[in-house]
């Protein structure tokens, strides 16, 4: 985690060595001296997170300093420490936005220490609030983040808002990579149920032995390990939705218990007596056929009547045309804006190839197709030839353009230690792998570069 960084500006050397000591004893505080207020605006360069103020500057007041550092930087919180003990000049000053007005005497070090608490608990809860606002008015707009036009896809988008509507359980079915949860979360979060909490489960990911325990909690001592009361999925996700991922993988034991709680709209953790109701809603997603797992006597039929609901059949991305398309610029110019690159346009025979690749891996391997072509490409066109094409059959794995994932891995690496002027460190920092990967490429002879660092 980064460190709080914290400029103090206090031309008395004495006391601003003292206000130095103190925070310090802090870890997480990273603190730096100014004794004027040219200093402070040279070090604002750095981005403190917060900037301590004497309002008795040798080259500039208090409030005139503060006026210059809110036209730098408007989110800077600022706490003022004065000699002056004048209330209106402190009055004024809060008025004007400044975070606290502290006196200078024998305890200020330790209000200081309390401000600067307040002040980053404040920050916190902010950026949480605007987090969820951001979450909530943006992140689905289903139409937006369902991307495409093709008639299968608006069919989807029909069932969608008739889901939105009602409380009547879903179930989504679709190939992997179709985007069964997205759909899942499109439902809650256009929903009466937005503002309560939404919770994914992977059916397949979680061990068969914790599995109860994760769905509907447990009780302390109720097994070994369990050292105190936990909730279980569904208890959190009250008021809200509950999302079971990959269902099919369920055992028979597990089904019954799961049948019980739709029915009964209630919940007993392991080991407990006591019943928790409910008021969850439950959509479901596989990539099996539900139907045919329950003629084969793995999926039992009356739980598959209760989580059945409204079914949302997802269309695998070779059969909504010109969706291929769309979604390809989109996640190109994503790509780019993340990593800070140009937009590219794709040629016509890159649109060609993408057109009448099948794609198995449907959304998914269409955005880590084009994120890799991005990389490839010469920063303008996105040609033919950039487009690599993983393919997965029952055995065994082929890349059509007869490369490794290991030699595409050193192509990308390659790229931006050329694009970094040969700085291991920072590739390693954008690209988030070890340093000592891309040092084992070099020694190993995968990769060349001259002049280091």
């Amino acid at each position: 985690m980064a460190q709080y960084k914290i400029l103090i500006v206090e031309d008395d050397p004495w006391y601003g060595q003292l206000l130095h000591y103190h925070l310090s004893l802090n870890p997480d505080y990273e603190v730096e001296l100014a004794e004027s207020g040219k200093e402070c605006m040279e070090k604002m360069k750095a981005k403190p997170d917060l900037i301590t103020v004497d309002f008795s500057l040798p080259d500039i007041s208090g409030d005139k300093l503060f006026e210059k550092i809110r036209a730098m930087n408007p989110e800077v919180p600022v706490v003022v420490i004065s000699s002056q003990e004048d209330i209106s000049v402190a009055v004024n000053l809060l008025k004007a936005g400044v975070n606290d007005y502290l006196v200078k005497d024998e305890v200020t070090k330790d209000l200081l220490w309390n401000s600067i608490i307040r002040i980053r608990e404040n920050q916190s809860l902010k950026k949480e609030v605007e987090e969820l606002k951001e979450e909530l008015g943006q992140k689905f707009s289903f139409e937006k983040t369902l991307l495409g036009n093709s008639p299968s896809l608006k069919k989807v988008f029909l069932l969608i808002e008739k889901a939105i509507k009602t409380n009547i359980n879903v179930s989504v079915t679709g190939e992997t990579g179709t985007g069964k949860e997205l759909v899942a979360k499109a439902i809650h979060y256009n929903s009466d149920r937005k503002k309560k909490p939404f919770v994914a489960v992977n059916m397949a990911a979680v061990p068969k032995d914790l599995i109860e325990s994760e769905l509907f909690g447990h009780e302390k001592g109720a097994f070994t390990g369990a050292l105190a009361r936990k909730k279980g999925k569904f208890e959190e996700a009250e008021g809200g939705t509950i999302f079971l991922d990959e269902v099919a993988e369920m055992d028979l034991n597990l089904q019954t218990k799961l049948l019980r709680v739709l029915q009964e709209r209630e919940v007993s953790r392991v080991g407990g007596n006591e019943v928790v109701k409910l008021d969850v809603r439950v959509i479901t997603a596989t990539h099996k056929n539900l139907g045919e797992e329950v003629r084969k006597g793995n999926f039992r039929e009356d739980l598959f009547f209760r989580v059945m609901g409204l079914p949302i059949e997802l269309p695998p991305l070779r059969e909504r045309g010109d969706d291929v398309l769309l979604l390809a610029k989109h996640f190109a110019d994503e790509f780019a804006k993340v990593n800070k690159l140009s937009k590219v346009t794709f040629t016509e025979d890159a649109k060609k190839k993408l057109m009448q690749y099948p794609f198995p891996g449907n959304v998914r391997e269409l955005k880590a197709v084009i994120e890799l072509s991005v990389v490839m490409s010469d920063g303008k066109e996105l040609k033919a030839e950039d487009l690599s094409f993983f393919s997965v059959q029952k055995d065994h794995v082929f890349l059509f353009e007869q490369k490794t994932l290991r030699q595409h891995t050193c192509d990308i690496v390659d790229y931006y230690l050329k694009k970094n002027n040969g700085d291991i460190l920072e590739t390693a920092r954008v690209l988030d792998i070890g340093k000592s990967t891309i040092y084992k490429m070099i020694k190993e002879g995968e990769l060349v570069v001259e002049n280091s660092k």
